[in-house]
């Protein structure tokens, strides 16, 4: 068990390694000069890279984003977790298990980055990239539920909330009302119900703007008028 403990330790550390690579900074300081933290909302993500770097560098940093959260899950517990023995009968981790605790290692290590402070991104990029490798039917419904979201109101912030709370219940009526059998559901489901509260917590500053409606909008995102989601 003591040797298991290690390894675990060693890939936690290896993720939040990753997920601590702060693309946006290093983007905006090697090819534009500056660092993005003193521009627009003065945040790392994606969506404030969009906003000051253009769409096509945006997207370059939202996809890096993204892949952080992939990449530890699929190398240090679906890779390499199986072939140290990590997972299985004779140990008390399952795959599942593994697979939350490295990628929830990166989705920290964007939001407290060493590299930088320990100051951050929101988390949603990388969050969503260890998804894509834990529960993508989840996410691929999240994701729809983000863009009808972000359509309607012009909100990335929103469309994240919302989208995130989309996947524990997704999960729930998945499993018992429609009775799939998800590996580790029991598992998932507090994870899922716990990164939620990790999200609403990062975008706390983005919920207080919303709230008074001085959150900043994409108006060439919102496609759809919905005096639901109007702020005046």
């Amino acid at each position: 068990m003591t040797d298991i403990i290690l390894k675990m330790l060693l890939f936690i550390g290896l993720g939040y390694l990753v997920g601590s690579i702060p693309t946006a900074v290093i983007v905006s300081k090697k090819f534009f000069g500056f660092d993005i933290r003193s521009k627009g909302s003065g945040n790392m993500g994606s969506t404030n890279a969009i906003r000051v770097l253009g769409t096509r560098w945006g997207a370059f940093v939202q996809i890096c984003d993204i892949a952080k959260g992939t990449i530890p899950v699929l190398i240090f517990a679906d890779w390499l977790g199986m072939d140290w023995g990590m997972c299985g009968d004779k140990s008390f981790l399952n795959l599942p298990v593994l697979e939350i605790i490295i990628g929830l290692s990166a989705v920290c290590g964007h939001i407290w980055s060493c590299f930088v402070g320990f100051k951050g991104g929101k988390g949603i990029n990388t969050a969503a990239g260890m998804l894509i490798a834990i529960m993508p039917i989840e996410l691929g419904i999240a994701l729809g539920v983000f863009l009808i979201v972000l359509f309607l109101s012009g909100y990335v912030s929103l469309g994240s909330l919302i989208a995130s709370l989309t996947i524990p219940i997704t999960l729930f009526i998945r499993h018992n009302i429609f009775h799939v059998h998800i590996n580790g559901y029991y598992t998932l489901i507090y994870f899922a119900i716990g990164l939620v509260v990790i999200i609403f917590y990062a975008h706390r500053s983005n919920i207080v703007r919303l709230f008074k409606g001085s959150e900043n909008k994409f108006e060439k995102l919102h496609l759809i008028k919905c005096h639901c989601f109007s702020s005046k």
